[in-house]
């Protein structure tokens, strides 16, 4: 879905005290569900991108801003993989024994139907089948088959029960874009963009010192901010920033959503981190005293893509050629 609130309700919600019943201590788990969150945010189909090209006027390509987010994906993966391997060497967790191939490999295929919806969505946009809009239609008709016929995992109540959330949760975000175009169009008119722009041109010369600040200002406000407002409400006032010192859009897109979604995570105040400690029964202090690798690791990432766009831009140019 591309929510890392959604993530780690969900998978956390599982893997959190799995991962306890093996032998993991709580701030562990927690802290490996939170941050791995983050990969959501950027792996296809992630709402977030779709958002922030909304916001951007609707211009953008949403199969590039997909594409952009693949590697960026993947290196935060390995990142926080590479972290938690180390981690849990020094806390002496045991080694699990290996079910064997046989078991990885039907695993692997039961999980294909379920990851088929993400080939189809990034597939069927990129080759021009059919668009963003329709490709969500899509979605969902292809998920509720696969839940329902293949998993047997959604009764009549279970369906009932998805479908009033989630007209609750449309109706909540149609009401922050509605008023976010409102406050867009009052940036536009009080001339904030072009304030921005003057403001950093005052003492910012280069694209480094740019990207630096608008990396520093989203962090702070991803802290205490949820990230679809925050690309709505942001976007109308840094774009025109980073177009004026050359920026690629598309590459400010995912530098803006993964900061957010860092920000998500970032103690004291997070909301990602606040529903992972509810979830994991633990208080946000004793997930403070070890999260710190994890969320190094990740800004590691973010300022990795942040300063060589080459890494998001690539694929999407690849894809176009």
């Amino acid at each position: 879905s591309g929510s890392a609130i959604a993530d780690v309700s969900a998978v956390g919600g599982t893997m959190i005290p799995q991962m306890v019943k093996r032998g993991y201590d709580r701030d562990f788990a927690v802290n490996v569900s939170i941050t791995a969150a983050l990969v959501a945010l950027l792996v296809p189909p992630s709402h977030n991108l779709i958002l922030f090209s909304a916001a951007a006027g609707g211009g953008l390509s949403i199969a590039d801003l997909f594409a952009a987010g693949i590697v960026p994906a993947l290196l935060m993966t390995v990142a926080l993989m590479v972290t938690g391997y180390v981690v849990a060497r020094r806390r002496g967790y045991g080694v699990e024994i290996f079910p064997g191939w046989r078991a990885v490999l039907l695993r692997m295929v039961s999980a294909l139907p379920g990851l088929g919806l993400v080939a189809l969505i990034f597939i069927g946009i990129r080759a021009g089948i059919f668009t963003a809009v329709e490709s969500a239609a899509i979605a969902v008709v292809y998920a509720l088959l696969v839940t329902t016929v293949l998993y047997r995992q959604l009764n009549w109540r279970e369906f009932l029960g998805t479908v009033t959330h989630a007209a609750r949760s449309t109706g909540v975000i149609l009401f922050v874009i509605a008023t976010a175009a409102v406050f867009g169009w009052l940036l536009a008119y009080l001339q904030v963009p072009a304030a921005a722009v003057d403001f950093l041109q005052s003492f910012a010369h280069s694209q480094f010192m740019v990207l630096l600040m608008i990396v520093v200002m989203l962090l702070l406000l991803g802290t205490f901010m949820d990230l679809a407002p925050m690309i709505l409400i942001c976007t109308p006032i840094f774009l025109p920033v980073a177009k004026a010192y050359g920026i690629d859009p598309i590459h400010f897109g995912l530098v803006l959503v993964l900061t957010g979604g860092l920000g998500l995570v970032t103690p004291p105040v997070g909301s990602v981190l606040f529903i992972g400690t509810a979830i994991g029964k633990i208080s946000v202090g004793e997930s403070m005293r070890s999260i710190w690798p994890f969320w190094f690791a990740a800004l590691g990432v973010l300022v990795i893509v942040t300063f060589f766009p080459e890494l998001s831009l690539w694929l999407p140019a690849l894809l176009r050629a």
